[in-house]
């Protein structure tokens, strides 16, 4: 974790130094820009050029007989530079010219001269003018070199007891800016890997499922609110696997239960008829049909299995073909009832208006819709009391065809009826087991959306039961 930490800081470090190395790399070339111009030939050079060139070209003008000239060399120096020459008075006016330029004034007044002096432009920014003076036998005369290029001119006061030199003031000054933007990038630097080092903990803790949420505020309150919704989650999803594992746990026990139920009688009869050869016939008919009653009930219970497998898998086949579904489950509910267990129960059988001579044609696998429709209906026989009445109401309309499901029983909580369809779930206490796997509303649910439908179940404790299948218009 410390090294992490450290490589954190390193990085975040060098990436800072980095940002800054360029920062003042551009500094220092927008710097170099303003204090660099280029001369007349086109070389660049420090923008104070001009102005020591003036400052020297005094060495250049001579007096002979009591008037100002300029030596050949500085006429080669002016002509080289293409730099205009006024040598004036001390009224003023010009006296000497050399490669004047064509906007240059004759005379001069003491306000254009301090002008010049001070900004070193009159009427043009294209050409730069600086004065200098000469002196000659105690008279003074000033002469004006125009530069043809843009300079401006910056006048700085500064404390002379303080300022020594401009080199160490800029030099000292950098010094403190590296120095405190370089504190300043390590106290970033180690902030940022302790919140890094925080949030790695805050990871390391929601996988160990030991993390407490943490209150979000600053820069990073994204980030924590994401790490407490991911939390959340976790829990969430850990809470439903613990819940689905039970289910499958106690789903399995049930099934074990189930299926030793029928085996018990079968190999106990199975061992009489074995032992004892004195039985008559009625009682090894009673025996062989107690057998097989209960190996058909184990029977049932595997073709449960065998169909959820493979709706859950999508491998069943399906045969759908366009039938009337009214006639369908009318003589669906006619079987049921022909059943010596279900002969003194009811259904209930409706049609909506708009059916005409009871035809509502749907598309739907036979086998499958007699096992829904079946496990809907019987179930609530078997889960009802022996007065409990089914009703089956049929519906059309242009955009759907529904089929309700009803009875008069003792209905179901909410939280029961929310967990109806789940496969695991069987709906009984421990105490009154009911035969059957669980899965049997599980798999009507399944057998419904394959043909595209949907199915719902709406349940009030002590009124009954009702599931509305809907399935889309043709």
């Amino acid at each position: 974790m410390k090294q992490s930490g450290y490589r954190t800081t390193f990085h975040i470090y060098s990436i800072f130094f980095l940002s800054l190395s360029g920062t003042l790399l551009v500094v220092c070339c927008l710097f170099a820009m303003l204090i660099t111009a280029p001369d007349p030939n086109g070389k660049n050079v420090r923008s104070d050029w001009a102005k020591n060139f003036t400052l020297d070209f005094s060495d250049y003008i001579i007096f002979v007989d009591g008037s100002p000239t300029v030596k050949q060399t500085g006429i080669e120096r002016l002509q080289d530079n293409h730099i205009g020459l006024q040598i004036l008075d001390t009224a003023g006016n010009e006296v000497y010219g050399c490669q004047k330029p064509g906007n240059a004034q004759d005379t001069y007044s003491n306000a254009d001269l301090l002008q010049l002096n001070q900004t070193g432009h009159l009427d043009t920014e294209d050409m730069t003018s600086f004065v200098g003076i000469v002196t000659e036998r105690g008279k003074e005369y000033a002469y004006v070199l125009h530069f043809p290029m843009n300079i401006q001119k910056v006048t700085m006061y500064l404390n002379g007891e303080r300022f020594t030199g401009g080199k160490k003031i800029v030099f000292s000054t950098i010094g403190i800016l590296l120095a405190v933007i370089i504190s300043l990038g390590l106290a970033y630097g180690f902030l940022m890997t302790k919140t890094i080092r925080k949030l790695v903990t805050s990871i390391q803790d929601i996988s160990g499922r030991c993390y407490l949420p943490v209150k979000a505020k600053g820069a990073f309150r994204e980030l924590y609110n994401s790490l407490n919704e991911l939390d959340a989650g976790v829990k969430t999803s850990d809470k439903l696997r613990e819940e689905t594992e039970n289910m499958r746990r106690e789903w399995i026990a049930n099934i074990t239960y189930d299926l030793k139920t029928p085996l018990s009688p079968i190999k106990g009869y199975a061992e009489v008829l074995q032992d004892d050869t004195e039985k008559t016939a009625v009682e090894y008919r009673r025996y062989a049909g107690i057998m097989l009653k209960n190996a058909a009930y184990m029977e049932n219970l595997i073709d449960d299995l065998k169909l959820t497998w493979q709706l859950e898998n999508g491998t069943l086949p399906v045969n759908r073909r366009e039938q009337n579904i009214v006639r369908f489950l009318r003589e669906l509910s006619i079987d049921i009832l022909n059943r010596p267990e279900y002969e003194s129960r009811m259904i209930l059988f409706e049609c909506s208006d708009n059916i005409t001579d009871e035809t509502a044609l749907l598309s739907f696998d036979t086998k499958l819709f007699t096992r829904a429709f079946q496990n809907l209906m019987i179930n609530a026989f078997v889960h009802g009391t022996k007065d409990t009445e089914v009703t089956v109401k049929i519906g059309v309309s242009e955009s759907e065809l529904t089929i309700n499901v009803s009875d008069n029983g003792g209905g179901m909580s909410n939280v029961a009826a929310e967990r109806l369809f789940e496969r695991y779930y069987r709906g009984t206490n421990t105490e009154s087991k009911t035969e059957g796997t669980g899965l049997g509303l599980a798999i009507a649910k399944n057998i419904v959306e394959l043909h595209g439908g949907t199915i719902s179940v709406n349940s009030t404790p002590g009124a009954g039961t009702s599931f509305l299948i809907r399935f889309p218009g043709n």
